[in-house]
């Protein structure tokens, strides 16, 4: 499967980005804790280059604590500055100042060096679409800074916001990549509201999904349903029974595919399942031993 989706705007965020890049000290590359490589655009290591970076593993109060750790692991072990952070209770989110100031030491230093004392920073927030950008930019500002919502691409355009005397982000426009070889990656990405859910079908996603859980969280999906050994149950199977469970009948008992799987996605996207991690380093290391 190779998901197109690389409209205009997209198109026109890129150039805008790399123009702005300039005007920036350091970037926070916000990724989904619970799908970090699945949710990083690659064009961001060829935009970014060498500018000071700390990758933001946001939502990380819906992945399991040990996928978190082991993300951190594997960003750590390459390089990277990583922090896991909850916009919506605030976890991690007052480390973030700190951490930036570190990151930019060298530039104090060139500064001081020439007699200028300033301490002000100017950080890009970038991610592709729901990965909570506008979520953390409104937790740091403590006011409703810029817009947020739960569709792909909702912040429209970029725009500067003051946090307090020495920080400055910059909001950009939600940036996906041309394409998705992988059928794995967009399932993951349809899953957790990155993409639009008119490119696959949402009973399909919904179907990946149960799979998934079914083999790596069968005690979080059957007490959220209240169905025993779901692992017994073929896929389609257990979609039916989680639709019976909640009523998702229509005329003649037939069950209403697409109810289900609107009720199964927003309670997995909730957090209402559990905390679900939906893919390991391992998991892309064998991946890439396959190929």
């Amino acid at each position: 499967m190779s998901i197109q989706w690389f409209p205009g705007h997209m198109a026109k965020a890129r150039r805008q980005v790399e123009e702005k890049l300039k005007m920036v000290d350091v970037v926070y590359e916000l990724v989904d804790g619970r799908l970090p490589l699945s949710s990083r655009n690659p064009m961001m290591d060829e935009i970014i280059r060498n500018k000071p970076r700390l990758i933001l593993l946001t939502k990380c109060d819906l992945a399991d604590e040990a996928g978190n750790a082991k993300w951190i692991q594997y960003f750590q072990q390459r390089g990277h500055t990583v922090l896991p952070v909850d916009a919506q209770t605030g976890k991690g989110v007052k480390q973030i100042h700190g951490i930036t100031e570190k990151l930019l030491q060298p530039m104090f230093e060139k500064r001081a060096m020439k007699g200028i004392q300033s301490k002000k920073m100017r950080a890009m927030v970038i991610g592709i679409p729901n990965v909570g950008k506008s979520s953390l930019i409104n937790r740091l500002a403590n006011r409703s800074a810029t817009v947020t919502g739960d569709r792909p691409g909702v912040t429209k355009a970029q725009q500067w916001i003051r946090l307090g005397n020495h920080l400055e982000l910059l909001d950009t426009p939600g940036i996906l990549w041309p394409k998705f070889d992988d059928q794995e990656t967009g399932f993951k990405l349809a899953a957790s509201g990155a993409i639009k859910e008119e490119i696959l079908a949402t009973d399909e996603i919904a179907l990946y999904m149960i799979h998934f859980l079914k083999k790596h969280y069968p005690q979080a999906l059957a007490k959220r349903y209240q169905i025993a050994d779901v692992e017994s149950y073929e896929d389609v199977a257990l979609m039916e029974e989680m639709g019976r469970k909640r009523g998702c009948l229509q005329r003649g008992g037939v069950i209403n595919y697409e109810k289900v799987a609107e009720i199964f996605l927003n309670d997995l996207r909730g957090g209402r399942i559990g905390r679900i991690t939906y893919e390991l380093p391992e998991d892309w290391m064998e991946s890439e031993d396959e190929k």
